[in-house]
């Protein structure tokens, strides 16, 4: 961990979910990801560097993408390997992509103990949605922040990366300062379904979960 004063500027990111979910979208609105990414060929992967500017300086997070490899279930450890914060993704119109976040989950503490972890529900821009917020709880029994998302239009794009900054900086106060390059959104969301996403989020945190 940095200590108060100074900031160390990247972070691995490790980015997870069923194929599908959206992850190569997510990745691909901030632009200078879309920009700068390599590829790991022996691992299958793309890496992404998001430069986010925070009140404590720039922060870089260099974001390993699957790249269609999750197709075999489960990926190799040097994927993981020295992994400093995570996203898994699931898809809220697709219940079975939920269902599998617990094997993800599983595969990532494997190898990366005690590190941050987001889970992002993506999608939520489609009116349809299988899983509500207040059904989502694998969360709140496994320490995790969770985000309702929506790829396709930019929605709450920077909430996961600054949890994570605040994580991994251990300054609860950091801020982002600039708005990050975004490509223009795919889908404009619906303001009213915005509301009630925040809404649903609202609930589903502030429920206690039944054992």
């Amino acid at each position: 961990m940095a200590g108060q004063g100074e900031l160390q500027v990247q972070f691995k990111l490790v980015l997870v979910g069923d194929g599908g979910t959206g992850k190569t979208t997510f990745m691909k609105h901030h632009l200078t990801g879309e920009f700068e990414k390599k590829c790991i060929a022996t691992l299958g992967v793309e890496v992404h560097p998001l430069v986010f500017h925070t009140n404590r300086g720039p922060i870089k997070f260099n974001v390993w993408d699957t790249a269609s490899q999750e197709k075999f279930r489960r990926l190799r450890d040097g994927y993981y390997i020295q992994a400093q914060c995570a996203i898994i993704m699931f898809d809220v119109t697709s219940r079975v992509t939920y269902k599998n976040v617990p094997t993800w989950h599983r595969d990532q503490v494997r190898v990366c103990e005690n590190i941050p972890i987001m889970l992002c529900g993506n999608k939520v821009d489609i009116k349809n949605r299988k899983g509500k917020a207040k059904s989502v709880v694998f969360h709140q029994k496994n320490n995790l922040q969770y985000y309702d998302i929506s790829a396709k239009s930019s929605y709450n794009f920077e909430k996961p990366f600054r949890w994570l900054a605040r994580q991994l900086t251990g300054d609860p106060n950091l801020e982002f300062v600039a708005m990050s390059a975004l490509s223009p959104p795919e889908v404009v969301m619906d303001p009213a379904l915005a509301a009630q996403c925040e809404h649903d989020l609202e609930v589903a945190q502030t429920t206690a979960l039944l054992d």
